[in-house]
């Protein structure tokens, strides 16, 4: 019969696959030779014991190395904490993973066992026999025989929660009051550093700019830093600077100082999630995120008009220098961007407030 030859449904035939049962049982090497047996359970208890040195080297590489020295790789270069960190996080696991292996197929019971399938509910017969099981193959694992092996085993993985925990460390600094002035409501804006537009890097002056044009802005400072920290700086201190016509807009007395002319400035980081906000509408003074479509007034000290942001967006108190380019007076008076439990939300602008 030809591979091509097809057998009608109503022709075929079925038969029941025997049953091929166990094979030979094979013994192994390490049941034969109890000195080849002793060998394998001081190897494995070998393994298990160097996990918590290379956890305790792990701690030791993230707090004592050099977190600026760098080693060259086949080319390339390497941050020398983060590869050692790596190879000793990583040879603990997989020395773990190489000791249990070889504990389950060299010491744990070689046994063959076969057993009927059965259904998926279990009965509380079921579950005595399942209990009696467990502690049969507590016994089969050898743990009784070789008690050390289960012991190394749990502390084996138990300490690599050690570099774990230390680990944390790099989510940053505990928040406390005295940090979180200096970080996150703290921004490089300060009294005389010019507005420059972020684009050409050039100072601004209330007169370049026409009623109803937006400008996205950073400190001049911003461009003293550089890498991480220029990043860092850019995500708290990004504004837009706005002219509007100062009979249109209310400014309450307490910022009467904090505009030019209908210039003001405003953080560009939503209050909600921490977008970057640049969608606006002239002739309502409304400036929308393109997130979750908040909406702040930009004609009325920035408070929310529209969408899930809670707080008004900070404004930056402006004005002039001696050459007439725009300046700060101060620093933000409120933290920019999202809220979080600590924040102190009493000093937020309402609408309505003098």
């Amino acid at each position: 019969m030809s591979h091509d030859t097809l057998i009608p449904a109503s022709q075929a035939t079925t038969a029941a696959i025997p049953d091929p049962g166990l094979g030979e049982h094979v013994e192994r090497f390490t049941d034969a030779d109890p000195a080849a047996g002793n060998r394998v359970y001081r190897s494995i208890l070998f393994k298990f014991a160097l996990v918590p040195v290379l956890a305790i080297a792990f701690v030791v590489v993230y707090f004592a190395m050099d977190k600026t020295a760098w080693v060259e790789v086949l080319g390339t270069r390497f941050l020398l904490q983060h590869l050692l960190l790596g190879v000793t996080l990583g040879l603990a696991i997989l020395l773990i993973g190489i000791g249990a292996v070889e504990w389950a197929r060299y010491i744990m019971n070689d046994e063959e066992v076969a057993e009927e399938r059965h259904t998926l509910a279990t009965s509380p017969a079921d579950r005595e026999v399942l209990s009696k099981k467990f502690a049969a193959g507590v016994a089969d694992s050898g743990v009784k025989r070789r008690p050390l092996l289960l012991s190394a085993a749990l502390g084996g993985v138990g300490i690599l929660a050690v570099p774990v925990v230390v680990s944390l460390a790099d989510l940053g600094p505990w928040p406390t009051d005295a940090t979180r002035k200096k970080t996150l409501e703290k921004t490089i804006w300060a009294p005389g550093v010019r507005l420059v537009n972020d684009i050409n890097k050039l100072p601004i002056k209330p007169g370049d700019l026409e009623v109803g044009q937006l400008v996205n802005a950073e400190p001049a400072t911003l461009f003293d830093l550089a890498g991480a920290d220029q990043q860092v700086a850019r995500a708290k201190a990004a504004i837009i600077v706005v002219k509007m016509d100062p009979d249109t807009i209310k400014i309450p007395d307490s910022r009467k100082d904090w505009q030019v002319g209908g210039v003001l400035s405003y953080s560009k980081i939503c209050t909600h999630v921490g977008c970057p906000i640049s969608l606006w509408e002239q002739t309502t003074h409304h400036l929308l995120c393109p997130c979750h479509q908040s909406t702040f007034d930009l004609g009325n000290s920035g408070v929310v008009v529209f969408g899930p942001a809670a707080r008004s967006l900070p404004q930056l108190p402006i004005a002039v220098d001696s050459e007439g380019y725009l300046v700060a007076r101060s620093d933000f008076t409120v933290p920019v961007g999202p809220s979080y439990f600590e924040r102190d939300s009493t000093k937020d602008y309402q609408d309505g407030d003098k």
